[in-house]
């Protein structure tokens, strides 16, 4: 029992990065509609698009970062790094008076996102056991939604409803309103920094550097002398080679560029099947459905509220259904309710029925993509290299995000809102093609048994 506290308790300090990542990441999506007016990119798609993405470079940034240096000093220091880093980009953004400095510290904050979107799930699934491993991971995704139903909430509480229109710019929410929205994220970054000092770095990569016996007293604390034994065994069966120095020619050798394909297609899916659109551009997406700027607001935590909800049930369902059972789930899901969606807009069908099918998306994409993703992602890659495989196919779902967030605003001025999402439908059946045939079934099994699983 006090071993599963404790193994509760570093999860959700490391899972407190998702937190942050969900919260800086939409946070934008409700100052949206005020930063806009303030600095006067109200009428220009292209550089709105360029605001909203501006903190996915950041990303790529920071998964690059992330990767080589998480395998060569640790999973713990790369996690204080970003917690830093949150606490500088939250104040800055906030206090930016010109749209250059608003993108700079946006991309700085998403320097933080990177390197947190990678290192938390990946630090989770290293030290959780395998039969509750695919729990522990999706911890770190509800935190994310977490994350992002407090940015809702803050943005919905801080929102002035009065101010609208030609008004905003002169009102609190045009000038300090949207500030706010940023400096909140400034204290759980604070907290986040504070707790990660009193978590143990991951005992698989204190194998893969010789330090048996630190890795082995953190396993003990877990699960006991015995568990500790078993996972020493099993783990040093897999890092013979450990003092061999990892370099990027690794991830080419072998069985690794199918693995890697895998990581990475999935990863990539996870973002083209355009949920992030619904939550970064949901102002448009509700607007065209004829709500207005005081019932977005609601309707975005609507939106929140649901993605928390379902992220238990695919939290619930990860270790009993299995990993490729929800994916296909997901991916056939999403894209019927893109081909009903899409046809709402085309016969200009408006109001409650637009919000359930938003909700219904959200729903189907919380309980299988959004947190299953993470947790093959964070199993599929070998020990020794997990840091810098990991971060390729990080690095491929943030640069797909940066795509899809950037090319919104053109695909719905160009296709109209039914072609768009008719597009994501597309896509979701190619994901779900793709699942069935090339995705293992990972459930139940230890990081190294499916280490030598797929290197057969």
């Amino acid at each position: 029992m006090k071993g599963r506290i404790y193994l509760l308790f570093i999860t959700l300090v490391s899972a407190m990065g998702g937190l942050l990542f969900g919260y800086d990441f939409v946070v934008i999506g409700g100052a949206k509609p005020f930063y806009e007016v303030f600095f006067g990119i109200t009428g220009a798609p292209a550089t709105q698009g360029w605001v909203m993405g501006s903190a996915i470079l950041g990303c790529l940034i920071g998964v690059m970062v992330a990767g080589g240096l998480s395998d060569r000093f640790g999973r713990k220091p790369l996690l204080i790094l970003s917690a830093s880093i949150f606490i500088i980009a939250s104040i800055g953004t906030g206090a930016a008076g010109s749209l250059l400095w608003f993108v700079i510290y946006r991309i700085f904050g998403g320097i933080g996102i990177g390197i947190a979107s990678n290192l938390s799930p990946m630090y989770i699934a290293e030290v959780s056991p395998a039969r509750v491993r695919g729990r522990f991971v999706s911890l770190n995704q509800l935190t994310i939604v977490l994350g992002i139903l407090s940015a809702q909430l803050v943005n919905w509480l801080i929102a002035d409803p009065v101010a609208s229109g030609e008004n905003i710019l002169a009102s609190w929410n045009g000038q300090m309103g949207w500030r706010w929205m940023f400096w909140a994220c400034a204290a759980p970054a604070a907290l986040f920094f504070i707790m990660v000092f009193f978590i143990p770095e991951s005992p698989r990569w204190l194998v893969t550097r010789l330090h048996n016996d630190r890795a082995e007293s953190v396993f003990a604390r877990i699960g006991g002398r015995d568990y500790a034994r078993r996972e020493m065994d099993e783990i040093k069966s897999t890092v013979q080679e450990t003092l061999q120095k990892v370099n990027f020619r690794m991830l080419f050798e072998g069985r690794m560029p199918k693995i890697l394909l895998i990581g990475v297609v999935i990863a990539i899916f996870q973002q083209w099947c355009g949920i992030n659109v619904i939550f970064n551009y949901a102002q448009e997406i509700f607007a065209a459905a004829g709500y207005g700027v005081s019932d977005i607001l609601f309707n975005i935590v609507v939106t929140g509220v649901t993605n928390v909800i379902f992220t238990f049930v695919g939290m619930y369902l990860v270790d009993r259904l299995g990993r490729r059972a929800l994916l296909m789930f997901g991916a056939a899901g999403l894209a019927c309710i893109y081909a009903v969606m899409g046809s709402c807009f085309y016969f200009q069908v408006t109001g409650i029925a637009v919000l359930c099918l938003v909700v219904a998306t959200i729903g189907c994409y919380a309980m299988t993509l959004a947190p299953v993703v993470w947790v093959v992602i964070s199993e599929i890659f070998p020990n020794r290299i997990r840091g810098m495989a990991m971060a390729v196919a990080t690095f491929s779902l943030w640069t797909a995000c940066f795509v899809l967030t950037y090319t919104f605003p053109l695909l719905n001025n160009g296709l109209g809102s039914y072609g768009t999402f008719w597009l994501y439908g597309i896509i979701c059946v190619v994901g779900f093609i793709f699942i069935m045939k090339m995705l293992p079934e990972t459930k139940g099994k230890s990081l190294e048994e499916i280490e030598k699983e797929l290197k057969m």
